[in-house]
């Protein structure tokens, strides 16, 4: 169960559904549901029995003894070989009682603060937490169609990340801006993010500069001296490892450096079954724990405690063309026998919320759907991309985001506790309305039936007539009309005046200083 704090500060987040922070007092575009963290209260789904268990963890430890993870960062390879690893040249072995003793460090659970304490965080334990896509190029609706990603189409899905409930935290950028060089991006990014919404944002372990400047940022947005910052985490980042058996030069970069400050790294390895990874899903699993735990050894040698979470994107590929899959039933077998392994060795697990459609129709609604139950079912912690992601990742939809916060926010009423007492078991009324009558009229319907059933936002239950007679108009024209009328209503949450303008400071001087390189 939830500490009674973390409850209070829920209410209060969450009371007046859509008002501070989401739309302007003219009235909420939807009716939501208030800010709440789900808890996992049923038993998770365990594909493998223990003996499983035990053979896939001696194969991720004969990788990691035998085989070896490649460090190409010299820096990370020398740590370490300080702590005991066996280095040659860029290639690290270390044996299993070493990555034991370094993963039980980690914490099982962790929070992170973002700038409004009311939007805290917990990862790990029994919570999930459901975040925005993250990273495509690209981005469609209704109106004007599937296109290249710009500032203004990034800050209206940061507009819905706010607004929205059901979202718990900002994750990387839900469309890149293109119109914004990349040495400069970074930095009106996480402006944006750092004023539009009070979530826990994301740092991109791409380079020094933008990790440094995030932190910083971050650490701004909060009004937190550097002590204040390093003492608790306030953001996070997520790398993932370059399948087979690598790890890069400024994703480990990325990592060191939010670990020394003791701010969580999210270690994802991408593997997709025949492709980067064996073609048998507990072969690729095998694998994706492998490469996992290798860089939360770093972190631990770094920093011992330092909070981190191992996440999985092991799917399959179609093997007549090559493309990735997801939502596949591989994909989610894939995600629940993570989840037995994250139990195994107590960290915190993060999946995602995918599909591999192009368009928001019946095949993206069902991929998701395997996806999600996919994380629900494993215990899943943290949900990446769990609103607005199409075509494997490569386009973010105005309208499969309002489809799938709807997704959601059933999950979050298909969580909540089951009470089971002498007024929900309601043999009095029962014995009231006996055979004859009906339940629509008597004092326990009339006193429940506003908040007896989840009510959705999105969905038409009206029948096929009226459907009709109301213009046919279907689930993403629904989710259009909705989207465009959060953005037109958005109010940005209260920000000091004085903590902007620091910021919009920092983002000019670092301007000035050319930002961070790039190859353009």
């Amino acid at each position: 169960m939830a500490e009674p704090v973390e409850a209070e500060q829920r209410t209060r987040a969450g009371r007046g559904g859509g008002r501070r922070g989401n739309v302007r007092r003219g009235g909420p575009a939807i009716r939501q549901m208030p800010w709440d963290i789900p808890i996992m209260r049923d038993a998770p789904i365990e594909p493998v029995d223990a003996e499983g268990v035990a053979k896939i963890h001696d194969g991720a430890m004969r990788i990691l003894e035998e085989i070896g993870i490649e460090f190409l960062n010299k820096e990370a390879a020398d740590i370490l070989k300080a702590h005991g690893a066996t280095v040659t040249g860029e290639n690290v072995r270390m044996d299993r009682d070493m990555v034991m003793e370094k993963i039980t460090l980690a914490p099982n659970h962790f929070t992170v603060t973002p700038r409004n304490p009311d939007r805290t965080i917990t990862i790990g334990d029994k919570h999930i937490l459901f975040g925005n896509v993250s990273s495509p190029p690209n981005c469609s609706d209704i109106d004007n169609g599937r296109r290249t990603g710009t500032r203004e189409d990034y800050r209206n899905f940061l507009k819905l990340t706010q607004y929205f409930n059901c979202i718990h935290f900002a994750g990387g950028y839900p469309v890149e801006p293109m119109d914004l060089h990349p040495s400069v991006r970074h930095l009106d990014c996480l402006y944006d993010k750092l004023t539009i919404t009070d979530k826990a944002v994301h740092a991109y372990s791409l380079g020094k500069e933008r990790v440094e400047d995030v932190m910083e940022m971050t650490r701004i947005a909060g009004g937190l001296s550097h002590e204040e910052f390093d003492a608790t985490p306030r953001m996070y980042t997520n790398i993932n490892s370059t399948s087979p058996l690598k790890h890069d030069i400024p994703m480990l970069d990325g990592l060191m450096r939010l670990a020394r400050r003791g701010q969580p790294t999210i270690v994802t390895p991408f593997t997709l079954a025949g492709a980067m990874a064996p073609v048998t899903m507990v072969g690729a699993v095998t694998q994706s724990l492998a490469e996992g735990l290798a860089a939360i050894v770093l972190m631990q040698c770094i920093r011992p405690g330092c909070p981190a979470a191992i996440g999985t994107f092991t799917s399959n590929v179609d093997m007549k063309t090559g493309a990735p899959a997801f939502g596949t039933p591989d994909y989610v077998r894939a995600t629940q026998i993570t989840g037995q392994m994250a139990r195994f060795y107590g960290l915190p697990m993060r999946s995602s919320g995918v599909c591999a459609a192009n368009v928001p129709d019946a095949q993206a609604t069902w991929e998701y759907m395997n996806s999600m139950w996919a994380a629900v079912t494993s215990g899943t912690n943290v949900v990446y991309h769990a609103a607005g992601w199409l075509e494997g990742g490569l386009c973010a939809s105005f309208e499969k985001f309002i489809m799938d916060c709807e997704v959601l926010q059933q999950f979050q009423s298909y969580l909540k506790p089951m009470v089971v007492d002498d007024d929900t078991l309601a043999i009095d009324t029962i014995k009231e309305v006996g055979p004859n009558g009906h339940f629509f009229g008597v004092q326990h319907t009339q006193d429940r039936y506003e908040t007896a059933f989840y009510s959705p936002f999105l969905s038409d239950w009206n029948n096929y007539e009226n459907f009709e007679e109301r213009g046919s108009v279907r689930t993403p024209e629904r989710a259009n009309k909705i989207y465009k009328q959060i953005i037109e209503e958005f109010e940005a949450p209260p920000l000091d005046e004085a903590i902007r303008e620091e910021l919009e400071a920092f983002v000019e001087r670092r301007k000035e200083e050319g930002g961070a390189p790039t190859d353009f």
